[in-house]
């Protein structure tokens, strides 16, 4: 896909002006110039062109509010005034895997009063010998030269970039984490509420199952009592009985 129609299509229906981030990785220049990008752009921060063919950067347009631009993987080997005439508040400037061979081919980037972080992975000029210490000489506003600083010491966040994001997902994870706990205990109160009730349950259920008891045995106890008065006239009658016979014993 050509640079033009990718940048139509990344717009999604907005206005140049509303666009603060503009990714174009991958699609193709043509000639190797930038294409489609002008100075409508007047609130980008960041432009990101890796792979795109590029051999100049001569057509980039006057971006002012501009900090952070990529330009890693193409064939770029100088003309950077461009970017010290037109790119005034850059702060990020990646150049990894570009045709630089010399320190003199970076020394318009000494008119960036604001570059903290200059990227040259994969470039001939790292090949130089003591090309750390001349490129800290050359732009002492560096903070960070591929990754590192003056004292070998490696960026932390892209030198402060995210820290409020990460800072509000952490803040975000304890609020989940709290929330969590919360559930958790509402759900051992019901798992308490739901026991006692069964205790409860459970007690009822055998007060009645006693009373039941205790009755079916004073029903026991009643109809033994009956059957202890039934039999009791049929030994009267026997005791009745007994005279007589021997009333019979004293004839014979």
């Amino acid at each position: 896909m050509d640079m033009k129609k990718r940048v139509s299509l990344e717009l999604r229906h907005r206005s140049p002006t509303e666009v603060q981030e503009l990714v174009l990785d991958n699609c193709r220049s043509g000639e190797g110039k930038i294409e489609g990008i002008t100075a409508e752009f007047s609130n980008l921060e960041l432009l990101s062109l890796i792979n795109v063919g590029l051999t100049s950067v001569a057509d980039v347009p006057k971006l002012d509010k501009l900090k952070k631009l990529e330009l890693s993987d193409n064939r770029i080997s100088g003309g950077l005034e461009v970017l010290a005439e037109r790119l005034v508040n850059l702060t990020h400037l990646n150049l990894s895997g570009n045709k630089f061979k010399d320190i003199s081919t970076l020394e318009p980037l000494k008119k960036l009063p604001q570059l903290k972080s200059l990227d040259l992975f994969n470039c001939e000029v790292t090949n130089l010998a003591d090309y750390r210490e001349s490129i800290f000489k050359l732009l002492p506003q560096l903070t960070y030269l591929d990754g590192y600083d003056i004292d070998d010491c490696e960026a932390s966040d892209s030198d402060g970039e995210g820290d409020g994001v990460e800072d509000e997902d952490e803040e975000e994870g304890e609020s989940e984490d709290f929330e969590e706990e919360e559930e958790e205990d509402e759900e051992d109160v019901v798992a308490e509420e739901d026991d006692d009730d069964d205790d409860s349950a459970d007690d009822e259920d055998g007060e009645v199952n006693g009373d039941v008891d205790s009755e079916d045995d004073d029903d026991d106890e009643e109809d033994e009592d009956d059957d202890d008065e039934d039999s009791s006239p049929a030994k009267g009658e026997k005791r009745k009985r007994d005279p007589e016979d021997e009333d019979d014993e004293d004839d014979d």
